[in-house]
Order: C-alpha cells, then sequence, then structure tokens
C-alpha cells in the first residue's frame, strides 16, 4: 500500500458517496492519517464510509453539516473536524480540503426558479468560498486545496446552465486563490469529472439509451466510475503534484475531443 499521503489529515465534503467517498478511500489507501467525512442527510452512508476508512487501518470521523446554509454551514465542518483533529493530532490543522459535495438538477433556463439557482450556487460555489476562507490558516504549509467542478464547463450543457455556471465561478475562484496561498507552498487546483458511475447519475443511466449516449461521449466508450476521479485527486493532493497549481485538471475520460 503507497504511503504518500502518510500522516495527513483531510476533509472531504459530500464524501458518504459517490465521489467523495471514492477519494476518501483512496487517500484511506495512500496512509492518511485523519479523514472528514462530511454529510449532509445520510448518516448511514458517512458511518459505512467511515466503517470502510477505518478497517484500512486509518482514523475518520464524520461531519454533518447542510451545505445550503452557506458560511455558516462552512464554519461548523471545520469546527467539527478541526476539535477531531486536535483530539488525533493534538493540533486543529488541516493538510488536504477537497470541495466535492453538490446537487446537479437537470433545469434548463427556462425551469429554473429562484430556490433551485440558490440552492446550486449556495452549495456549490458559495459554501466552497467561504470554507476555504475558513480553513486558509489552519492549512499547514504544502497542503492542498482542490475542487471538484464539472466538463459541463468545458462541454455546453443547456440541461445544466446554473450547475455548470456554479463550476465555472469555482474553476475561477481556484485561479484567483493559488498565488495567495503559494507563499506557503500549498497547492490549489479543481478536477473536472466526465460522466461518471455514482448515486447521483444512477437514474438516468439506468436508460439503456442515456447509459449508450454517455459512452459515446468517451473516447474509452465507457462511463467512469468514482475511482477514476479520485486517483487523479489524490495525485493533485500527494507531493507529486508539488509543482502544479491554480490549474484545472480534464477527467472527463476525453470527452468530446
Amino acid at each position: 500500500m503507497s504511503k504518500k499521503l502518510a500522516d495527513k489529515t483531510a476533509l472531504i465534503t459530500g464524501s458518504s458517496r459517490g465521489i467523495g467517498r471514492a477519494v476518501a478511500l483512496a487517500f484511506a489507501k495512500k496512509g492518511a492519517a485523519l479523514i472528514g467525512v462530511h454529510y449532509a442527510t445520510n448518516p448511514n452512508a458517512a458511518k459505512a464510509t467511515v466503517q470502510k476508512i477505518e478497517a484500512l487501518g486509518v482514523r475518520a470521523v464524520a461531519v454533518k453539516a447542510d451545505l445550503r446554509q452557506g458560511k455558516e454551514a462552512a464554519d461548523s465542518p471545520w469546527a467539527q473536524f478541526g476539535n477531531a483533529a486536535r483530539a488525533q493530532t493534538g493540533a486543529a490543522s488541516l493538510d488536504i480540503l477537497v470541495n466535492n459535495a453538490g446537487i446537479a438538477p437537470a433545469v434548463s433556463l427556462e425551469q429554473t426558479s429562484e430556490a433551485v439557482f440558490d440552492d446550486v450556487m449556495t452549495i456549490k460555489y458559495k459554501t466552497p468560498f467561504f470554507l476555504i476562507q475558513a480553513v486558509a490558516d489552519h492549512v499547514c504549509d504544502n497542503g492542498g486545496i482542490i475542487n471538484v467542478s464539472t466538463g459541463f464547463t468545458r462541454i455546453a450543457a443547456p440541461t445544466h446552465p446554473a450547475y455548470a455556471a456554479s463550476k465555472g465561478a469555482l474553476e475561477t475562484l481556484t485561479l484567483a486563490l493559488a498565488p495567495d496561498f503559494a507563499a506557503r507552498g500549498i497547492t490549489v487546483n479543481a478536477v473536472m469529472p466526465g460522466v461518471t458511475e455514482t448515486d447521483m447519475n444512477a437514474e438516468w443511466l439506468a436508460s439503456p439509451d442515456a447509459r449508450a449516449g454517455a459512452e459515446a461521449l468517451s473516447v474509452f466508450s465507457r462511463v467512469g466510475r468514482a475511482d477514476d476521479i479520485a486517483d487523479v485527486v489524490a495525485f493533485l493532493a500527494s507531493n507529486d503534484a508539488r509543482w502544479t497549481t491554480g490549474q484545472i485538471i480534464d477527467a472527463t475520460d476525453g470527452a468530446r475531443i
């Protein structure tokens, strides 16, 4: 088992399921010391993920927060994780933050209500912004901040305009913050997943036509797996990526190139 994240602490939003859970398990397999498993509404899924991590010999803690609450939601997961880190390591510090949590409603411009728009923008942009602000002084030198974006910032997505716009803002934030954190050797990057086999996509991928269309997007002619994305995130979290910052890493399986 690789130990490229030995002794590292990590907080991953939306990590009870899907890509976030795969990232948490990838970090555990690489020897992380403590992993914060954030969830919003499914404590059983978070508990199961914590158990999987601890089965790999790594300490984990479930962190509950409704990210629709904006700055308040950003402060809460850091406070919970900081307390756990202090108990585990003696310091309320963090090596790696992964902003992954999200919703992706398939609603066109005409169908987008203000409530839907506000939820998407808060969860996908506002809360990550303030979570980075909350942890900024606590991220250890040579740490990493990784934002999970989407291939919809590169490929037109008229079915998801609000979602795509929120991710575009997150990518711009990634670039804007990289110089500020560089003084302490902290990298700030984003990853763009393509269509990925997750609970969020399960319903529409259950349609044979939809799955065939998703597979046709990829040069590999298949739908991505959560671990395909997790391995890219784990690379960015490791010292191997120490010379990579302010970048948007395309992990869309070559969609429409």
